[in-house]
């Protein structure tokens, strides 16, 4: 036994669980009576944050929510999703955001499968609610009003409305921590029922490091003005609720995104930073000078996902945004990767810079590795920005798994990498950039949607023999579903027919916006050859000759 392990043990007095829960709780002690939220007439303090945190994790106990049970929310960017950030892990339990923008059938799957013991609904929700009642008599639904909206969406009776279940909750129950900083801190869905959606665990650890590796990487000063363009369901807000409380800053409440209001928010509020897809910076960067009006401070701006068309990154910079662009996935808390920007860059050309600054980057301060590998034989490729190979990261901002899936959580994690599925090259400097998704994801406007749960929405229409769904640029979302449609012999079916069809059975953002109808090519036996069609379409996504697991060169 060495000499620095004799009576040197692990104590309660020099360790303790990491968790994000106690950013907030050193918030309230240290800036207690410094603004923590802000939404129309709501202004609220760390101190009552965290006594109104408190009293939903007291509420939520008093239902007899234990450690590793889930609570499922479906809620806009409003005070009370701050809120279950932080009074759902206090209970001990799982937090489990919905996506708003899904269909009731991928929500009703979603509940299922975690299990959740309750449900936190806004009640602009109330019809899928209802749903839920149905099927699941068992689970307590509490419902949020949003008396600052525009709109009222009226009382759900049937439920205990959320200030109520507040109100009842005890201030001063203990929050003990989690019994390890391993314990699952959420559980993601991110895509729908059909196309084998993930089921992404969090842990408390990884929580913790990468809000403080969002501080750290993009300089998050103490008391930071925040402004929410980014759904917190998507990885939880890529842990900014977190490491917005790290920071004693201000959140920001916007229910839906609007350019307008953004730029109100902005100059009423002061904001200092916000993120988001591709989409909301473009519409920022388009909208009517007049409306930036007053607006003269510096405000910065983070993307993930494809970058920013040049157009938009010269006009952001022009009215006096600074864009940083990261890279992630669900699996590694939203971004674990950030394109770093070099002192030794600013005396290059603005079209180097774009180039430049487009690539993905180099890892999170506190993730241990991301790297472009051979997934057979897991060596690095050539650092030449032209070999492809499989995307990969290592490390604490990664998950724990996959819920009730150990053979995919197997494969994911096989080798000691997050095998990502993405495909990209390294370049010399040791900068990353992905080229392609083998798992044939679109991302439209921030949104995963599965080729595959489009297909089989296309495939349920009478007249279609084969199809198959790829990515379609577009201007606005970024990419967009188009379907590709052999018609069964004798059968008609028009471009509408096929839309209106998904319309029935998809959530809107899933519908694909242009159908064609061809001979699909294929492949010996009779696979589709998927990467044909982006070609036929010009996608960004497209690799000629797409071969996901071995080296390959571009265009070679």
């Amino acid at each position: 036994m060495s000499i620095y392990e004799r009576g040197l043990q692990r104590r309660d007095a020099n360790h303790v669980a990491l968790s994000p829960i106690d950013f907030l709780v050193r918030a309230s002690e240290v800036y207690g009576g410094l603004p923590a939220v802000v939404y129309g007439r709501v202004n609220r303090t760390w101190g009552e944050t965290f006594e109104r945190c408190v009293r939903l994790a007291s509420a939520l106990a008093s239902l007899g929510i234990k450690r590793g049970d889930t609570v499922a929310v479906m809620l806009p960017n409003i005070p009370a999703m701050v809120e279950t950030h932080f009074g759902v892990p206090m209970a001990g339990a799982v937090l489990n955001a919905l996506n708003t923008r899904l269909e009731a059938a991928s929500i009703l799957y979603m509940i299922e499968h975690g299990e959740a013991k309750v449900l936190i609904v806004d009640t602009e929700f109330a019809a899928i609610a209802d749903r839920v009642r149905e099927r699941f008599p068992e689970i307590k639904i509490i419902c949020v009003r949003d008396f600052e909206s525009d709109i009222d969406h009226g009382a759900m009776p049937n439920d205990t409305e959320y200030e109520d279940f507040i109100a009842s909750g005890d201030s001063n129950f203990e929050y003990l921590g989690p019994e390890g900083e391993w314990d699952a801190i959420a559980l993601n869905y991110t895509s729908g029922t059909k196309g084998n959606p993930k089921r992404v665990v969090y842990h408390h650890r990884g929580a913790y490091l990468c809000a403080i590796s969002n501080a750290l990487e993009w300089d998050l000063e103490k008391h930071p003005s925040y402004l929410w363009t980014l759904p917190m369901f998507h990885c939880y807000g890529w842990t900014f609720p977190w490491a917005v409380a790290a920071r004693a800053g201000i959140n920001v409440c916007l229910r839906r995104v609007d350019a307008k209001v953004i730029f109100d928010l902005i100059r009423r509020y002061r904001v200092t930073h916000y993120c988001g897809a591709p989409i909301v910076h473009s519409t920022i960067a388009n909208a009517p000078e007049e409306w930036r009006a007053g607006i003269e401070h510096k405000v910065k701006a983070m993307v993930a996902g494809a970058a920013p068309g040049p157009t938009v990154i010269a006009r952001m910079a022009e009215i006096g945004f600074d864009l940083l662009h990261v890279y992630g996935l669900t699996e590694v808390y939203g971004p674990a990767a950030v394109c770093a920007k070099q002192q030794a860059r600013t005396h290059v050309n603005n079209a180097e810079r774009v180039v430049l600054n487009a690539r993905q980057g180099v890892r999170y301060h506190l993730q241990a590795g991301t790297t472009v590998r051979d997934p057979h034989t897991m060596e690095e490729v050539p650092k030449d920005g032209q070999t492809i190979g499989e995307v990969m990261f290592r490390g604490n901002i990664t998950m724990k798994g996959y819920l009730k899936n150990e053979k995919a959580t197997e494969e994911a994690l096989a080798g000691g990498w997050y095998r990502t599925g993405d495909l990209g090259v390294l370049f010399p400097d040791g900068y990353v950039k992905p080229k392609d998704r083998s798992k044939d994801i679109i991302i439209s406007g921030g949104e995963n949607i599965s080729s595959i749960e489009v297909e089989d929405a296309i495939y349920s229409h009478p007249a279609v023999a084969v199809v198959a769904v790829v990515a379609q640029p577009d201007a606005k979302w970024g990419e967009v579903p188009c379907a590709f449609v052999e018609r069964r012999p004798g059968q008609q079916a028009s471009e509408s027919d096929i839309i209106a069809h998904c319309k029935s059975l998809l959530a809107g953002f899933k519908v694909p916006k242009a159908v064609r109808f061809c001979e699909l090519p294929k492949t010996f036996p009779r696979k589709i050859q998927k990467f044909a069609l982006r070609q036929q379409i010009g996608s960004a996504a497209a690799i000629s000759q797409f071969q996901p697991y071995s080296f390959i060169k571009v265009g070679g």
